[in-house]
């Protein structure tokens, strides 16, 4: 192996850097010197690596090695006496059926491993007791608190003195009263919703105004009917004539003249007033067709609330509806159900209101008669309604 390096050029430094072994240990091998290492174990190792440095037969090289040093490696000396005592002692050892599970190692008093134990052998009592506790007390609580739930829910009747009377109508929001605060908040939150509306819906004034045409033929004129060619009484003959020529060459009042002035339209025509009345007491709520609340309160008996102008017809849902009009232009129509029902999606607009509604007839209801001539309203009048 000395001559191989020295044909490939390598000193034991190289070889050293190359195989990661030491030179001593290098020098050893070549030297066939096994006790020059610190453990033997490792002799086989480095003598076959470094034949495989040099290109030669690492088995061939480790049997020369042995033979040259009388060194013996780890498989050698496991053949040597200590398997014969093994066969010998295989010899005197009893026959076993290696048939069933019987492992002789396991069976053994001086065994390493214990048996294996059953399942209810691994369990220990404190365990089961520590278990049973806090099953016993998970019940407990979850017990309390279901007992605790149906405390909670439970409904108790008392019965009553007086058996109530079981009305065939009945407003389910009639008896609702809001506190007077509230009341007067909502009815000035309402008044400037409704002047804003107002403002915003207002007739838009036209681009050219509508005139109308006063001019005729000359030859229509008639010069005794105005100018000095009227002709003029004589006093003498009859004194009372005198005096109503007095009177009636009297010059008009400014008012008179104002009323006479034929004033051109510079305003589109508004459309119809619309107003809710109310004959009793009843729930009533007016929303725009974007959902928004115009007007939502209990009207009382006689009360009136005239809808603002919009561009498009709000929608009422109403309570007690047997009791609610809907003023059109001056005439009642109406009511907008029957009884204590609760009408709702009815469209606030002159066209369906007087398609879908009759004439109110006071004569049918006498509450509606005593509660028109008592209440005190602008959007109607007795006499529109006698019409």
């Amino acid at each position: 192996m000395r001559g191989e390096r020295a044909t490939i050029g390598k000193s034991l430094l190289d070889v050293q850097r190359d195989i990661k072994i030491k030179a001593s240990y290098i020098s050893a091998i070549e030297n066939c010197d096994p006790g020059a290492f610190d453990t033997p174990g490792f002799v086989a190792g480095y003598v076959r690596s470094y034949a495989k440095y040099l290109g030669m037969d690492s088995e061939e090289v480790l049997q020369q090695f042995c033979a040259e040093s009388g060194f013996q490696t780890v498989s050698a000396l496991a053949q040597g006496p200590s398997a014969k005592k093994l066969q010998s002692a295989a010899l005197l050892l009893p026959k076993q059926n290696t048939v069933g599970p019987t492992d002789i190692f396991k069976t053994s008093p001086l065994a390493m491993e214990p048996p294996d134990a059953g399942f209810f052998e691994t369990l220990e009592m404190r365990a089961i007791a520590s278990v049973a506790v806090l099953a016993s007390l998970i019940g407990v609580i979850g017990f309390g608190a279901w007992s605790l739930l149906q405390e909670v829910q439970q409904v108790k009747l008392t019965p009553a003195e007086n058996t109530p009377i079981v009305l065939s109508d009945l407003d389910p929001l009639g008896s609702v009263q809001l506190p007077q605060a509230e009341v007067t908040k909502n009815a000035l939150d309402q008044r400037l919703n409704n002047e804003k509306l107002d403002r915003l819906y207002r007739p838009q004034a036209l681009d050219f105004p509508i005139l109308t045409a006063r001019d005729a033929p000359i030859s229509s004129l008639n010069p005794a009917d105005f100018g000095n060619f009227i002709p003029q009484p004589d006093p003498a003959a009859d004194p009372s004539a005198g005096i109503v020529a007095d009177v009636e060459n009297t010059p008009p009042s400014e008012a008179n003249l104002l009323a006479q002035v034929d004033t051109p339209q510079v305003l589109e025509t508004a459309p119809p007033t619309l107003a809710l009345f109310a004959v009793r007491d009843a729930w009533v709520r007016v929303t725009a067709p974007d959902g928004s609340r115009i007007f939502e309160n209990t009207m009382k008996a006689g009360e009136e609330f005239i809808l603002p102008q919009t561009e498009m017809a709000p929608m009422l849902r109403a309570g007690m509806s047997g009791s609610v009009y809907f003023a059109v232009e001056g005439k009642l129509y109406g009511p907008a159900g029957t009884g204590g029902k609760v009408v709702k999606n009815v469209e606030l607009s002159a066209t369906s209101l007087m398609a879908n509604y009759q004439p109110a007839d006071l004569n049918l209801d006498p509450v509606l008669e005593r509660v028109v001539a008592e209440a005190t309203v602008s959007s109607f009048t007795t006499e529109g309604m006698s019409e």
